[in-house]
């Protein structure tokens, strides 16, 4: 499947206004306007990972404050309303209210956010955390999107990068030729490039077919997405390459926010937070879980020698480094981000 280009987005968002007069006729609520009983629709690629834990907690955290009548919450996991790009349009168009989704899948829409996959950029999982939980930062990250017309509301860690294949790799001349699913930002296909793969940008629900058909050899992905469905049954064998922690955010579309009655709107920030602080955690012993469980249905988890780990490491530094560099507002927004990855050490 090919991902959208950033001049498709640009035409559906185009068309997207031309229609949004013929919405708002059918009786949907002008901006500034809250409907008398708004629905939250709050989407997913994923199920029974962090991403879908904090969507639980967030849900429970809002109806427990205001009940069902205020806001009715519906949650779509594992891409019921679409593939990932089609969930991205959706919030941005407002025909989804919210959307999780690790920082890579939105990278087209707001650049700067590729500054969370910079390798090498955290030490742990905790350090994740207590980076984009930083108060004054996290403040400016429910922002970073608010001029493409984003709210993010949510931020947790998600997961360890890793690459699964269905042939083991346990040296970086295993990548050679290889054909590796990636999200569709340069931060994952320059790396893979530079490994001698072919990087392969494709959504979620496309990977297990392509796998059965040997479209593709294998996937970049965190270990709790490959538990959750299963792909042991195509392919076994995992490689831990440890260069990055995958950070997930999640948004809403700010002209619905912004329709919504002060409280709610207030009450949806104070509970996304909360949920962050509550399923961190949970999202760190899930990542243990889910290795776990990798192993107990046949799966082998690899690791690359010392070495080879650390050469693998200066060379995606190095890409990293030049990817950031080549535009003003990214290179700032990764310079902020280092000041605060430092103080948070």
């Amino acid at each position: 499947m090919t991902h959208t280009t950033p001049s498709t987005l640009r035409r559906r968002l185009l068309a997207a206004a031309a229609l949004a007069p013929l919405a708002l006729a059918a009786g949907l609520a002008a901006p500034g306007e809250a409907a008398a009983q708004p629905v939250m629709k709050m989407a997913s690629a994923t199920i029974n990972d962090v991403q879908h834990e904090w969507q639980k907690v967030f849900k429970a955290g809002v109806e427990e404050r205001l009940g069902t009548d205020a806001l009715t919450i519906e949650l779509y996991p594992a891409s019921q309303l679409g593939a990932i790009p089609r969930m991205v349009e959706g919030t941005l168009f407002g025909t989804i209210e919210s959307f999780i989704t690790p920082t890579a899948f939105l990278t087209g829409t707001e650049p700067t956010l590729q500054v969370f996959e910079a390798p090498g950029l955290f030490e742990s999982p905790e350090h994740v955390g207590r980076v984009i939980h930083d108060p004054d930062y996290r403040d400016h990250i429910e922002t970073m999107a608010l001029d493409k017309g984003l709210r993010i509301v949510g931020a947790i860690f998600n997961s360890p990068t890793l690459v699964l294949t269905r042939e083991p790799v346990s040296t970086l001349d295993g990548f050679e030729g290889l054909k590796i699913r990636t999200f569709a930002t340069p931060l994952q296909t320059e790396p893979m490039s530079a490994l001698g793969a072919s990087p392969t940008p494709m959504a979620l629900s496309d990977v297990v077919p392509a796998l059965q058909s040997g479209n593709i050899d294998g996937m970049v992905a965190g270990m709790p997405i490959l538990t959750a469905f299963k792909y042991w049954d195509v392919a076994q064998y995992v490689t831990d390459l440890g260069f990055s922690q995958l950070v997930s955010v999640n948004v809403v579309n700010e002209q619905w926010f912004q329709g919504l009655p002060e409280d709610v709107r207030q009450v949806i920030l104070e509970e996304g937070r909360e949920a962050e602080q509550a399923v961190l955690s949970w999202g760190i012993e899930n990542v243990e879980r889910a290795n776990a469980t990798w192993e107990e249905n046949g799966g082998e988890i690899l690791e690359l020698p010392q070495d080879e780990h650390d050469r693998m490491m200066d060379m995606f530094a190095e890409i990293g480094a030049d990817i950031l560099s080549q535009d003003d507002a990214v290179a700032t927004e990764y310079d902020r981000l280092v000041e605060v990855v430092e103080a948070n050490r």
